[in-house]
């Protein structure tokens, strides 16, 4: 596969090394270059003008299991199995923001105990929870604590947190948020596209007509330990 910029100088990439294509800027391909990346099994995701996520060109599935469809669909439909995957990912998710915000706090870091404290009563009651609904709200309320502490974390006043907007980001600190899960998102979406396990068939995050859920189930884990530790480090 052959890169070339706008001066025409050429960067060549063997398409075996490529898991995947990220889109940011305006570019014309044709039939042949889809065909290309079905063949070679890579996805591509496009992000518009602001960083957001769009679409993707999702190739024909390879990796076909109707037996783990079915036992997928299962889980989903049983209300047990699809609660106890789904208290995984949420236990998960806080667990992980409590080990980001561990590391900063043998650091020196002060005033990070308060936000570790409700991390744990946080975990504590998600066993507790019986809809998906309700341990997305536990979830919620366990992030808005983790974030209040990335203030003293960052201890820079151009990239002061205050609290998490959305659609679009207030401030430097969230677009880089907002940003860093976008790439999360099509990653595991990529990576997901690798297994036999269908992405519109999500656990935490309802299953609907408009979107892959289950990209977004797992990437609830992994967003402290990617995305946060690698914004703090910048």
């Amino acid at each position: 596969m052959v890169f070339k910029d706008g001066g025409g100088k050429k960067r060549y990439m063997p398409v075996e090394t490529i898991a995947d294509i990220q889109i940011f800027g305006e570019l014309d391909f044709n039939k042949r270059f889809l065909e290309f990346l079905t063949q070679n099994e890579i996805t591509m995701h496009f992000f518009n003008h602001y960083g957001y996520y769009v679409g993707s060109f999702y190739p024909r599935e390879y990796y076909n299991s109707g037996c783990l469809i079915l036992k997928q669909s299962e889980h989903y439909l049983d209300s047990q199995k699809r609660m106890d995957l789904a208290r995984r990912f949420v236990s998960g998710a806080i667990n992980n923001m409590k080990k980001v915000l561990e590391y900063y706090a043998r650091r020196g870091v002060e005033d990070l105990s308060s936000a570790l404290d409700k991390l744990d009563q946080y975990v504590a009651v998600v066993e507790l929870q019986s809809s998906p609904e309700a341990l997305m709200a536990i979830e919620g309320n366990a992030r808005e604590t983790y974030y209040s502490a990335f203030d003293a974390i960052i201890d820079n006043e151009e990239f002061a947190f205050a609290k998490r907007t959305r659609r679009p980001p207030q401030n430097r600190l969230n677009a880089l948020i907002s940003f860093g899960n976008s790439l999360l998102y099509v990653t595991v979406l990529s990576e997901i596209y690798r297994t036999h396990l269908d992405p519109r068939i999500g656990f935490l995050h309802a299953t609907n007509f408009r979107r892959f859920s289950l990209n977004l189930d797992v990437a609830e884990i992994f967003k402290p330990i990617f995305v946060d530790r690698l914004i703090f480090f910048l």
